[in-house]
């Protein structure tokens, strides 16, 4: 598999940010500007989605996981923290388990452990049907609003637009498929790194069955719920979540 394309900066113990589904490097930008004070920040395209959208895109979450941790072989990283947003929360879910000793602490952000996501605010079937239908872009669009409490109206709506664009539209059948297909409910008590469990109360794609799953399943485990936020809480209240995630970092 080719090299994710990535972003990086700063100096440090490593902080690694793993995207969501329709997501990108780019994302981040406001992140690795704060966190790369104190940290070297490397954030990856996940294959199919941003820069990396001409790459193919993965049919499992697994596949995913195993793509960043090739990029990390690749440029050396021994050890690291983990950060994953959403679908990234899967995948980093899964890259501790995959490699527990590496991963020094995890922060599980707007994710849970079952990649069906009950109660989300479409099944994945549907979204299936309609991406078939209407493409990415708009897809994008649909979907995006759902992640900010000021729907379409939020600041952070056209960034995330953008970016979502780029993705290819077999890497995000793809992921559906992928996202539907996984389960890491039977992992999370190997998952034994220090976590931080972060959810927006008015989240409409993780419920609070998800991340409270999260919480009372991982040996050790914090949770901020973030009020008056849905699924983009870094874009929300981006001051804020980086206090919560810089609290725990520096621990």
């Amino acid at each position: 598999m080719s090299v994710l394309p990535y972003l990086r900066a700063g100096s440090g113990p490593v902080l690694v940010l793993v995207h969501g589904y329709l997501g990108g490097a780019a994302q981040w930008e406001n992140e690795i500007k704060a966190f790369s004070k104190g940290f070297d920040v490397i954030a990856p395209n996940l294959p199919g989605f941003g820069e990396a959208g001409h790459l193919e895109g993965c049919a499992s979450i697994s596949g995913m996981a195993l793509s960043v941790l090739e990029l990390l072989d690749h440029l050396g990283v021994s050890e690291f923290t983990l950060m994953g947003h959403s679908m990234g929360g899967m995948i980093a879910q899964e890259m501790a388990a995959l490699r527990p000793d590496v991963v020094q602490k995890l922060v599980l952000y707007g994710t849970g452990p079952l990649g069906l996501m009950p109660d989300r605010f479409e099944p994945i079937t549907v979204s299936s049907e309609r991406l078939q239908s209407d493409g990415v872009a708009k897809t994008i669009a649909r979907i995006g609003a759902t992640w900010f409490k000021a729907e379409k109206a939020a600041p952070g709506y056209p960034l995330l637009i953008d970016i979502g664009a780029q993705a290819s539209d077999q890497a995000a059948m793809a992921a559906l498929g992928a996202m539907a297909n996984w389960d890491g409910r039977d992992a999370l008590g190997q998952l034994t790194m220090p976590t931080l469990v972060i959810w927006g109360d008015s989240d409409k794609s993780y419920r609070w069955p998800q991340v409270e799953s999260l919480w009372t399943n991982i040996p050790e485990v914090y949770l901020s719920v973030v009020p008056g936020t849905a699924h983009a809480v870094h874009l929300e209240k981006p001051v804020l979540f980086h206090s919560i995630v810089d609290d725990f970092l520096r621990v």
